[in-house]
């Protein structure tokens, strides 16, 4: 009865911790994410600073914050301008909007639909907007709560950078407290292996999504300013959200390519280099992942994949790292139980050689000179 009772209190300890601590789980864990992906960068900057990690850290977080968050609250300020005006237009019923070019009726499919859809709008936009009154006020509602979730998601990310810096100023003594919590779980050795694996992880998540994510955004963003895209900045910024959500950059670049041949301006041949561009640069991914994917990772490949996908689509943008890592120490712990287990006659892939005495039993005992007790004394 006193063993039941004392872990009662204790299940009831952990409950009341896990739902205190609840609301702000996801801003620590990027923040943890952040730090041990930006760690090198802050170790190289202390080193600069005469091994001042504080300064290095202020420096590192200030930098982020410009560098993100400036272009971020631009962009947030610019989109909810155009939104006011734009709402304000449809209340006065004073928006207009121009006809549309004889290419769009040429595109594959839904050409027809198109052109005459746009062709009645811009003839008369009130009776269009009261015809499809219902649709545009569903599409209005999901673009609102997308952007309502996208600031929340950027300030979110601010919010955890500052978090991230303060812990990178006191990153060894963190590590030395994480490494005691591994060897606590685990045995010493392995406990130092899984804490090694679960860094290197991280890292090869960040390195291997947000890069690649990043690199492609750039890549395709130079493409469509070259080819005069319309909104190039916007369509940029959308390649880097469907990297980091694992979805191939197809889904925008092959849109931005037709777009060139049914309502471009350019020449032929302008139009055939900028495919062909756009398409390589599109396919980028397919080539970057395995090389930064990961590496420094003692993992397969696929299992950081399959982890970062599998992660993704149960939990979110945060899933990528924490399916990535569980599903990488998981195979890490079962492979060690697999190696272990190997049984006492193996020594290594090579069956185990018989020990001398045990040899020399069981010659005598094929003589018959004398029986097993006797040829043990």
């Amino acid at each position: 009865m006193e063993a039941m009772i004392r872990l009662g209190l204790i299940a009831i300890l952990i409950i009341i911790c896990v739902r205190v601590f609840a609301p702000f789980a996801s801003l620590m864990l990027w923040a943890l994410i952040l730090a041990i992906s930006l760690y090198p960068m802050h170790q190289y900057l202390a080193r600069q600073f005469g091994g001042r990690q504080g300064r290095a850290a202020m420096l590192l977080v200030l930098a982020g914050l410009l560098l993100i968050g400036t272009p971020m609250l631009m962009l947030g300020a610019s989109f909810a301008s155009r939104a006011h005006a734009l709402y304000t237009a449809f209340e006065n019923n004073a928006v207009t909007i121009k006809h549309p070019p004889p290419k769009v009726s040429d595109w594959p499919v839904i050409g027809e639909q198109v052109y005459t859809a746009w062709d009645s709008a811009a003839d008369n936009m009130p009776a269009f907007l009261k015809k499809n009154q219902a649709q545009i006020k569903s599409l209005a509602k999901f673009v609102f709560a997308g952007a309502a979730n996208t600031i929340v998601s950027v300030l979110l990310f601010l919010g955890s950078l500052i978090i991230a810096g303060i812990m990178m100023a006191y990153g060894e003594p963190g590590s030395r407290v994480m490494q005691r919590i591994f060897t606590r779980l685990a045995e010493p050795g392995r406990g130092q292996r899984l804490q090694s694996l679960t860094t290197a992880t991280v890292r090869s998540v960040a390195s291997g999504v947000i890069g690649v994510a990043f690199i492609q955004a750039v890549l395709l963003g130079a493409g469509f300013i070259a080819a005069g895209i319309p909104a190039a900045g916007f369509l940029a910024l959308g390649v880097m959200f469907i990297g980091v959500a694992q979805l191939p950059a197809s889904i925008i670049s092959l849109p931005v390519i037709a777009y060139l041949w049914w309502a471009g301006d350019g020449s032929t041949a302008a139009n055939i280099a900028y495919s062909i561009y756009l398409v390589v640069a599109g396919m980028a991914d397919n080539v970057l992942k395995p090389l930064l994917l990961g590496r420094g990772v003692d993992v397969p490949m696929p299992v950081i994949l399959l982890g970062a996908l599998g992660g993704m689509i149960s939990a979110g943008i945060i899933g990528l790292f924490i399916g990535a890592v569980l599903l990488a120490v998981g195979y890490q712990v079962f492979m060690e139980w697999v190696d272990s287990g190997r049984g006492d006659n193996m020594v290594g892939d090579a069956p185990k050689q018989a020990e001398p005495a045990e040899q020399a039993l069981a010659a005598s005992q094929e003589k018959g000179k004398m029986s097993a007790p006797e040829a043990k004394n």
